[in-house]
């Protein structure tokens, strides 16, 4: 079993929390360093947002065997202008709707890129204390926090720190993926 990250720091966290076993690549999903064929199975959660798609569904098609499984795990775009965050972030709805595939996008790109793929849709609903999310937003958990304008993300963290339910309650929209070499 591998793991593949393009971050040397992410790989550091990886093996605090993996068991030594688990061969940690520093790579980038374009561009695999194995071979043809080598694996049974890849998976992927909450990467593809930030991947370069066709290049990386291709790479996975290449190092999987015939037969071979990816399976893929994203948020579904369509619930973004709904999730808890829109509330203090207005312009995340637009940010992730831009970067997160669609059911029909991971659709046509698997495809292109040789795989017979699936996409089925899962609800998760999610429980957190107001402070474990309020951690999440002033560690800026979420890539988007990046995105977002210095004086957006000020005003939405000042604005859940004043308005955050303890418990936050809320369901998690995902897109399930299962693409067959």
């Amino acid at each position: 079993m591998w793991a593949v990250d393009p971050s040397a720091e992410m790989l550091e966290q990886a093996r605090a929390n993996v068991p030594e076993q688990v061969g940690l690549k520093q790579a980038r999903a374009e561009e695999l360093p194995f071979k043809d064929g080598w694996f049974d199975r890849a998976v992927m959660r909450m990467a593809v947002h930030l991947l370069d798609r066709p290049r990386a569904f291709a790479e996975l098609h290449r190092v999987l065997r015939s037969g071979g499984r990816l399976a893929i795990a994203t948020h579904d775009p369509e619930s973004f202008s709904s999730g808890w965050l829109a509330r203090f972030f207005p312009s995340i709805a637009v940010i992730d709707g831009e970067r997160f595939p669609s059911e029909g996008q991971l659709l046509e790109e698997l495809g292109a890129a040789g795989f017979d793929a699936v996409v089925e849709r899962l609800d998760q609903p999610v429980e957190l204390s107001r402070e474990q999310a309020l951690a999440k937003i002033r560690g800026r958990a979420f890539s988007t926090f990046d995105l977002l304008t210095h004086s957006e993300y000020e005003a939405g963290a000042e604005r859940a720190g004043r308005e955050l339910p303890d418990p936050l309650r809320y369901t998690h929209h995902w897109l399930l993926a299962v693409g067959t070499r």
